[in-house]
């Protein structure tokens, strides 16, 4: 998936989607973090960790945030645009699986899983932290709902 190809596919599935393709980005722009992206999701197949376990933050994944807040993006297109990659990184894996070690890729499918959904979440909360720090009403009180 990391190669031009992989990538090539994902901008596909995003233009495809009226929502995330009315966002007007050339391909290199709207493609910009995935390198980094693939290059800490094969430090993590490398160096496994527990499912679950929390690891350093990304900086890369929050200047995604960032980022995206910046060209317009809401959470949900944010949300979508992770899905998508997670998407095609599995239908690239499903298209090659004769050549994958099944023994092994269960695994590796949770472990891509929860590094893109990690990825994501700190994505969001420099998404959130941006997009709430100028609109948060001041004098409105917040609820919490008890557990």
């Amino acid at each position: 998936m990391g190669d031009r190809r992989g990538i090539k596919e994902w901008l596909a599935r995003i233009s495809a989607d009226e929502n995330l393709f009315a966002i007007k980005l050339d391909d290199k722009t709207r493609s910009s973090h995935l390198p980094q992206f693939f290059k800490e999701l094969i430090h993590r197949l490398r160096y496994p960790r527990p499912l679950g376990t929390k690891g350093q933050p990304s900086k890369s994944a929050h200047e995604h945030g960032l980022t995206r807040s910046e060209q317009g993006y809401s959470a949900a297109m944010l949300v979508e645009e992770s899905r998508m990659l997670e998407v095609s990184i599995f239908d690239t894996l499903h298209k090659n699986d004769q050549r994958l070690d099944s023994g092994v890729v269960l695994l590796d499918v949770m472990v891509i899983a929860d590094e893109a959904d990690s990825q994501l979440a700190e994505a969001m909360i420099s998404f959130i932290g941006d997009a709430t720090t100028d609109t948060k009403p001041k004098d409105r009180p917040i609820f919490v709902a008890a557990l």
